[in-house]
């Protein structure tokens, strides 16, 4: 059992409070007396307010199945629904016109445009490659995925596979930053400088490399004789590093599976790792072992002689839980488990306190801000609630007010449809919205569940709903002044081995205007930074904002099928697709505490999975079974198959359980729980059964 000990009231953890008191607090400034006293009035104050919340959700819920039960049978009236949305209070009326006033907000936010990684925090190794990733070789990206045909040949350099990268990337030189005359693939001479069509686009130089921007992205050509690849070529240009992942979210909600103090105290120990500079990973690799840290800055010198450094790393954004968690970490005085969102709140802003007094070697946020992500709010009303206990953090921490930043999730079907209100409420501090396909259509799902049965998941990305919520995230956010001032951005690339397709779908991001899109790895950051030369996002952004805004109407649009004809076989491939992706996850959730992770598909496809696409899956089921379109019986034998098929695809892991004919499975039964008990699910939310699942594995040992 986790020893409790007392502090200001509250019933807190010793591990936690060990780790506040003995690595948070020093250097910050604060006391551990009065860090107490203002955290526990704090939660006094704001956990009554989480509680209400919650349970204004479930009340709109059920009002909703109230009314999609009233009119079962019948198509779905548009306007009556509309009009009926707005009785309850789900719509809210329009703010007037505004514009949002976040100040010292940091370039890669506010004026540049550029991929964004998001990383458990859990894995210190996979959070340093994450920070480090604001360069990224070219030739790497491409020599070793599928972004060019064929693959390298094993056995060293396979000088035909390097032709074809350097091919390609002297391609794209030519459109990034074009020559005076002819193409870079025919430049034999570099030592009296490079002569560009636009001057303005050369930054400057080091000792071996010469900088260019485009777009507000820098390029770095490194020349070295010596290096197998430049020795080779005409000008002994050996690489091409692209300015890539600008930002960062490093990860406490969907991709981290922490249910207790201990995994809480990790998770914050690494965000301070980061926050002080000094996070290290060691690890081995060909026979050798390395060591992991964060990368410099990069100092050249400018085309009139002065110093210039570039940053090394990403900016960093660190997501805290949402509005539904408690955690046993921390008790409140009468007994119950704190809102784990406040508690995020409140550390990892602490513990950012350490780069905005300058603890480190390095410093995150150049204009003094803290960033954090908040997920899976619902309303205007959940948005207003996170600015005031951003303010009241504030207080606590002595910092000047707004100092504190929000990313507003828009991944919930009530945010989407009172976007506009959303940010009005948190205008002054918040500096990113973006869309989730995953967690978005998981609620969309579950808000119409009885609306009738939905249509096939992979048909969603082609539904109205789906078009007006990509198109308004934009325009409403164009229109409520981001461009110049915060970021737009737009969902996950979730196949990290198939570059190739991204290289050709994801260049859609930038064209849509938004300023940023996730990627699944660093390569990936690498690749779709090209995306970003080839699209000037801030003239897109000027050209859609006179656009009028897409209607409330196609939003609220529910994707239910005009019929259920689908024959046996296409119902059973359904189940199985759904089936396989929950236990693929879910297993490693459960029984290793893995969060997001690349897990193969059906077809054996590595594909990142986490909460959000559980949510989907499991909530598709649980509406096809509602509606009978699918029995019990059918679900349970797509079950059993696939946790052959999981089995068969984690043969090669040592700490793997096997599911399929083992009862005792605590995964399995935890997948079978996520169907099974979908409709009673908050939101058709994944993470009360999972935590619960995941607490009895490690009670077990």
């Amino acid at each position: 059992m986790t020893q409790m000990v007392a502090r200001a009231g509250l019933s807190v953890a010793q591990e936690l409070v060990d780790f506040i008191e003995g690595q948070a607090l020093p250097g910050t400034g604060i006391e551990p007396g009065a860090f107490w006293q203002g955290a526990a009035a704090i939660f006094v104050h704001f956990a009554p307010r989480n509680r209400a919340l919650l349970a204004r959700r479930d009340e709109l819920q059920a009002r909703i199945d109230g009314w999609h039960a009233a009119n079962a049978g019948k198509p779905v009236d548009a306007v009556a629904y509309q009009a009926f949305l707005r009785e309850i209070g789900y719509l809210v009326p329009e703010p007037a016109p505004f514009t949002i006033g976040s100040d010292h907000v940091d370039p890669e936010l506010a004026s540049m445009a550029g991929p964004q990684l998001v990383v458990p925090v859990l894995n210190a190794r996979f959070l340093l490659n994450a920070a480090n990733a604001r360069w990224g070789s070219l030739y790497d990206a491409l020599y070793g995925t599928d972004a060019l045909p064929g693959a390298a040949r094993s056995g060293g350099y396979d000088r035909e596979r390097g032709a074809q990268v350097i091919a390609w990337a002297r391609a794209f030189l030519d459109k990034a930053v074009p020559l005076k005359s002819g193409s870079w693939a025919d430049l034999r001479d570099v030592s009296e400088g490079i002569a560009l069509r636009d001057e303005s686009q050369y930054v400057g130089r080091s000792e071996h490399s010469f900088f260019f921007r485009n777009n507000g992205l820098h390029i770095e050509m490194l020349f070295d004789g010596d290096h197998p690849v430049g020795r080779d070529d005409p000008i002994h240009l050996a690489d091409v590093i692209l300015e890539a992942a600008l930002s960062t979210i490093v990860d406490l909600e969907d991709s981290v599976a922490a249910v207790d103090a201990a995994d809480k105290v990790a998770a914050y120990a690494n965000w301070l790792g980061l926050m002080k500079g000094d996070l290290e990973a060691t690890f081995e690799k060909g026979g050798k072992t390395l060591t992991r840290r964060l990368a410099a800055d990069k100092s050249l010198t400018g085309p009139d002689g002065a110093q210039i450094t570039l940053k090394g790393r990403s900016l960093l954004f660190v997501r805290n839980v949402g509005h539904l968690m408690t955690t046993p970490a921390l008790r409140l005085p009468d007994g119950s488990e704190a809102p784990e969102g406040i508690l995020d709140g409140i550390l990892t802003s602490l513990i950012a306190l350490h780069d905005l007094r300058g603890n480190g070697a390095f410093r995150n946020s150049a204009t003094g801000s803290i960033y954090i992500v908040k997920p899976k709010m619902h309303g205007p009303e959940e948005c207003a609630f996170t600015d005031d206990l951003f303010d009241a953090i504030e207080d606590l921490l002595e910092l000047e007010r707004h100092r504190l930043k929000v990313g507003v999730m828009d991944e919930e079907r009530r945010t989407s449809a009172n976007l506009a209100a959303c940010i009005h409420a948190v205008k002054d501090r918040v500096v990113f919205i973006n869309t989730g396909f995953l967690d978005r259509t998981g609620d969309e799902i579950h808000t119409s569940m009885r609306a009738g049965p939905m249509i096939r998941k992979g048909d969603m990305k082609s539904a109205a709903w789906i078009r007006a919520y990509e198109d308004r995230n934009v325009q409403i956010g164009l229109a409520t002044g981001f461009a110049g001032r915060a970021q737009i951005g737009k969902g996950m690339w979730a196949a990290p081995d198939r570059m190739a397709d991204m290289l050709a779908q994801k260049i859609g991001h930038p064209q849509s205007g938004a300023n940023t899109a996730w990627v699944p790895s660093p390569t990936a950051a690498t690749l779709h930074a090209t995306h970003y030369h080839a699209v000037d996002v801030t003239a897109r952004q000027a050209e859609r904002a006179s656009e009028p805004v897409a209607p409330l109407a196609d939003l609220l649009t529910i994707p239910v099928s005009p019929g259920t004809n689908w024959s046996g076989d296409e119902v059973r491939a359904e189940l199985e697709n759904n089936a396989q992706g929950i236990l693929g996850y879910v297993v490693r959730w459960v029984d290793q505490g893995i969060g997001c992770s690349k897990v193969p598909d059906i077809n054996d496809i590595g594909l990142m999975e986490d909460r959000a696409t559980l949510r989907i899956s499991s909530q598709h089921i649980a509406n096809w079974l509602l509606h009978g379109v699918c029995t019990a019986a059918q679900v349970d034998a797509a079950f059993e198959k696939m946790a052959a098929k999981v089995d068969a695809q984690n043969a090669g892991d040592p700490l793997y359980t096997p599911m399929a004919g083992n009862p005792q499975s605590m995964a399995y039964q935890a997948a079978r729980a996520l169907v099974f008990e979908g409709l009673t699910q908050p939101n058709g939310y994944t993470e009360p059964l999972l935590h619960g699942w995941r607490a009895k594995v490690k009670a077990r040992g």
